[in-house]
This record gives C-alpha cells, structure tokens and sequence, in this order.
C-alpha cells in the first residue's frame, strides 16, 4: 500500500511543483500512467474527476467517477482502486491541504462538521455547470494565493477560502438531497422497515440497542451520508428516530405493571436500567414510574 506521508510526495507522484509544504492544487493530467494500488493519504483531499477513468473502492463501497463529480477524502482513511496494478490515467484537480494548515484556526474546530468526508461509493456529489464554475472560482483563489510568497497573511487567506470552499460544498450536498428527493424517500422507508424489524424482533434482546451504523450498513450508506440524510428528510437525527421508536414502545410496556421499570429496560436493549430512565425522562418529561402512575 502507498502512504502519501506529505503534500511534497504527493505532488513529485504526479509530477506538480511543490510551492507550500502544507497545501497544493495537483493537475492530475500532468502524471504518467501508473499502476492502479491501494493507498492512503495523510491528509484531506478534494478532488474533482473530469471524466470517467475507472472505479475507486473506498471503505469496501465503489466511487462511480462521472464528469464533474466531487469526493473528498479524510486522513488515513484507506482507498483502492480497481482492478489492481492495471495501469490508468487520472483526469482532473486535487485540492490538497494538511491537518497541520487548520489547526488553531476555526476551520480546525469545525471540519468534523463537514461530514461528506466521510462520504463513499454513490454518495458522491455531482456538481451542475454553475456549481461547478463556482467551486473552479473557488480552486483559482486558492492556487493564487498558494503561488504567492508567504507572509504572515498568507495562513489566513488560504484557511479563509478553503472554508468558502467547503461551505459551498455544503449548499451543493443540501441541493443534491432535494433534487434526488424521490431516491431518498425509499431510503427513508426502508429505513423504518428495518428499525420495526428490529425493535420487534429478535435483535433487540440479542444484539442490544440498535446504531446509526448498524442501518447505514444495511441501506449500504456510510454512517455520515446516512444521518444527514434523515436530518434533512425528517427534521430529526437518525438515532433521534430509533430513540423515539423505543420510547413508543417503552411507554406501552410500562402500563405493564407486573414488569419492573429495570426489566423493561433490559428488553428494550438498555445494558443499565438508569440509561433508559434518563432518556425517558429527557424525551418525555417525567420518569417512567411517574409515567406509570400517571396512566
């Protein structure tokens, strides 16, 4: 496996000059043809294909590269092109910035909050002409002030267009969400099959309480994609949803008065009776007892 330690690695493998040591707008065009490999980088990476040049297995799921599509990869995560050692030639821009360029800086506290760094396979985002245009707009402002001399302002104007940058790349997702609307209300569906499969089956008393990650995998969404794909559709967070699906029937269940509040955390999956006191009681109001005696 390659590991592209530096930006300066980065860029003698695909034959760009090196004019800062944390950031760098690779042309891709300007590489030889190399052999397909599995690799993983030490920093971030954004990356826009120009056309399809073969498929990119990322975290076990495939990137489908059409014209104008955008992935951005997170440090130390592992990617894998395919077919192994065959030999391509990539097309396109990669954005490239090391950890060490955001940090202390605002963009440093908040990149967890861009969370389509953690996107995979068909979660891509495909940009419009316009969209497109903006984010260039955006690449160009960066490479000028990457080939500039750096000076003391240069940290501040690099961070402050690459949080531009990002903060478009947010606008495009939430306009990626709607206009594939219809797509994400099977997911939806799918989705609440999947939890009433869940809650009223077996998994519970066996598996215990159910994840956010447990049902990505099954809809074959990365976590990421797959939460903020329910907060956009529903107002709600994934485990919001399953928090409320339990306390639906955890209240039924409570008008059981031959069961303790204890045991009927235990079936609803909770390791420890106090958990699941504390969530009702935070989502509903008052304790389960006071909800029994209530009722």
């Amino acid at each position: 496996m390659i590991k592209y330690e530096t930006i300066k690695q980065y860029n003698e493998m695909f034959n760009n000059q090196t004019l800062h040591p944390l950031i760098s707008l690779v042309d891709l065009n300007k590489s030889n043809r190399l052999p397909r490999s599995k690799f993983t980088l030490n920093f971030y990476a954004i990356v826009i294909k120009e056309t399809r040049c073969g498929d990119i297995r990322y975290g076990n799921k495939y990137y489908d590269y059409d014209e104008g599509s955008m992935v951005f990869f997170a440090p130390n995560q592992i990617v894998i092109s395919e077919p192994e050692g065959e030999l391509h030639q990539p097309y396109g821009i990669a954005l490239i910035f090391h950890p060490d360029l955001i940090k202390g800086t605002n963009l440093g506290k908040q990149i967890h909050e861009y969370s389509f760094f953690s996107y995979q396979s068909n979660e891509a985002l495909h940009l419009s002409a316009n969209e497109k245009e903006i984010v260039n707009h955006c690449f160009e402002n960066v490479a000028t002030e990457i080939g500039q001399n750096i000076d003391r302002h240069s940290k501040k104007l690099i961070v402050a267009n690459l949080e531009l940058l990002l903060k478009y790349c947010s606008r495009f997702y939430d306009r990626q969400f709607i206009t594939r609307e219809n797509a994400n209300s099977g997911i939806i569906e799918q989705f609440e099959s999947l939890l009433n499969e869940y809650v009223f089956g077996e998994k519970l008393k066996t598996e215990g309480l159910p994840s956010v990650a447990y049902f990505a995998d099954e809809l074959n969404l990365s976590a990421n994609y797959f939460g903020d794909l329910i907060k956009k559709e529903t107002g709600k967070s994934a485990l919001e949803f399953i928090h409320l699906k339990l306390l639906d029937i955890a209240k039924e269940k409570i008008l059981d008065t031959t069961k303790s509040v204890s045991e009927i955390a235990y079936e609803l999956g909770f390791k420890y009776p106090q958990h699941f006191t504390r969530l009702f009681k935070q989502k509903v109001g008052i304790s389960p007892n006071e909800y029994r005696g209530l009722n």
